[in-house]
């Protein structure tokens, strides 16, 4: 017989102000802890080093974590120019320096290379896959790392200011996967100078914004109170990139039970995935067909009937 999971059955969205210094991990566990929540998880790691929006999903809003960790998401950066570090950021050892100095114009001209359909490599230093174990620990173990390029959609990569001539700070705005490091690395060979990420700031991810975040501070100062449940976004708040189509009660209960169930006309095309609810509350997830939605994930919510 399976342990029952001990805490609370509560479901939505934390969106948490990430400080540096700690992993995101620890930044779900800490929601869970605050929440007594039975299940969390997060939409997109963020580096131990970086700031910013971490997107907490509590309950069943873990089931839309997916659509938000494939959502658009915004970075403002720092890049240090004229050293070359293993980890491609701060934190790493430094294996290459250079005296030369691009110009404003030059980084300018040099960023349209990073914008729209790229090809980049992970850092050797990253939570890739390689062969079943991680790249960041066949790297620190002093192994010959070999991490094949990927895709990645960068929707726009724009200077925002040169503070000195050792720095320059951009926003880069990109698709689910990408790697800030890569693209401070890479943009550094470019210019021939080198560069690896100084700070680090994930500003906001899909409908998340880092504004509207808690820090860790709150959630220490207000765990297990009512009044935290206050600050949670809702769990539909994940599904903002789908179309909502409303259903019959008998829909509804059709969809519960993990069957096709009759929705009402929306502008929606056959074979779109969609979402339904009834009465305001979420139901389904699934792909809309003849007006029917075919449910690939059922949400259980204890206000449902």
């Amino acid at each position: 017989m399976a342990r029952k999971r001990k805490g609370r059955d509560i479901s939505g969205w934390l969106v948490v102000d990430k400080p540096a210094g700690v992993t995101s991990t620890a930044i779900v566990n800490k929601v869970k802890w605050a929440f007594d929540a039975k299940k969390a998880g997060h939409a997109g790691t963020l580096d131990p080093e970086a700031t910013g929006v971490l997107a907490v999903a509590l309950g069943e809003a873990t089931k839309t974590v997916p659509y938000i960790t494939d959502a658009l998401k915004a970075y403002r950066f720092t890049i240090r120019l004229g050293q070359a570090t293993n980890t491609d950021d701060a934190e790493g050892e430094v294996i290459a320096e250079s005296t030369d100095r691009p110009t404003d114009d030059q980084i300018k001209a040099a960023l349209g290379q990073f914008v729209g359909d790229i090809m980049q490599v992970p850092p050797k230093f990253s939570a890739v896959k390689i062969d079943g174990q991680r790249a960041y620990k066949l790297a620190r173990d002093g192994e010959d790392v070999d991490i094949q390029a990927r895709p990645l959609w960068v929707e726009e990569l724009i200077m925002t200011d040169r503070p000195d001539a050792d720095h320059v700070e951009l926003e880069m705005v990109c698709g689910k996967g990408g790697y800030v490091r890569s693209i401070a690395r890479d943009l550094g060979k470019v210019l021939g100078c080198h560069g690896h990420v100084r700070t680090l700031r994930r500003i906001w991810s899909g409908p998340f914004n880092a504004e509207d975040g808690l820090s860790m501070a709150f959630l220490d100062e207000h765990a297990k109170s009512p009044a935290l449940d206050d600050y949670l976004h809702p769990l539909e708040a994940g599904l903002s990139d789908l179309p909502e189509l409303r259903c019959t009660a008998e829909g509804a209960a059709r969809l519960r039970n993990g069957n096709p169930g009759m929705v009402l006309t929306a502008d929606t095309d056959y074979g779109d995935e969609a979402w339904a609810s009834f009465n305001g509350q979420p139901i389904a997830i699934g792909t809309y067909k003849s007006g029917q939605l075919f449910p690939s994930r059922v949400f259980t919510l204890p206000s449902a009937n």
